[in-house]
């Protein structure tokens, strides 16, 4: 089985960003190499590296919140099994930039947590219980481990407690 994967770069921010196509193969490959999920033979998603403000746009339009996210994934619905196209991840660049700076990590290692947690939306995954954030958060932990990165929510609130004190705004 293979997973097609159309990179698309909308915004001049990322022109500058080395390796992008490698990082975004390896961690997806990486993704469905970790789990189990039953995925059409040759099916494909889109990755779509954009600007704060388009994903803005996109967060008003989709989610009812008017301010920038970091990542933004849209499923293709139907069973998984059956689907040719997964779906969509959306990835802001001066948000990854400004979050990974804040959390003292390379930009390139919160870009691969992003898409690594954009595809397990595309398959079903979600963190809107505390129970769904922990399942979520440990299938995380283990592909990041894979690609030899550290853990992501290592000095952060992990989503499973923050979706407990009601403060998931979607944003990793």
């Amino acid at each position: 089985m293979s997973v097609a994967i159309d990179i698309i770069v909308t915004a001049p921010c990322w022109d500058q960003q080395a390796g992008l196509d490698e990082l975004t193969q390896s961690t997806v490959r990486e993704c469905v190499a970790q789990t189990a999920a039953p995925l059409a033979p040759d099916c494909e998603l889109s990755v779509n590296f954009t600007d704060d403000a388009t994903i803005r746009e996109l967060n008003a339009q989709w989610r009812g919140i008017d301010k920038p996210t970091n990542v933004l994934s849209f499923e293709t619905p139907g069973p998984l099994a059956r689907r040719m196209a997964l779906g969509d991840i959306v990835i802001a660049h001066e948000t990854v930039a400004r979050e990974a700076a804040e959390q003292d990590k390379s930009f390139e290692a919160h870009l691969t947590h992003l898409l690594i947690h954009g595809f397990l939306h595309l398959i079903g995954y979600d963190h809107q219980t505390p129970r769904e954030a922990e399942e979520m958060e440990a299938l995380e932990r283990r592909i990041a481990a894979a690609l030899g990165l550290n853990d992501p929510y290592e000095g952060s609130e992990p989503v499973a407690e923050a979706s407990s004190k009601g403060k998931s705004n979607g944003d990793v």
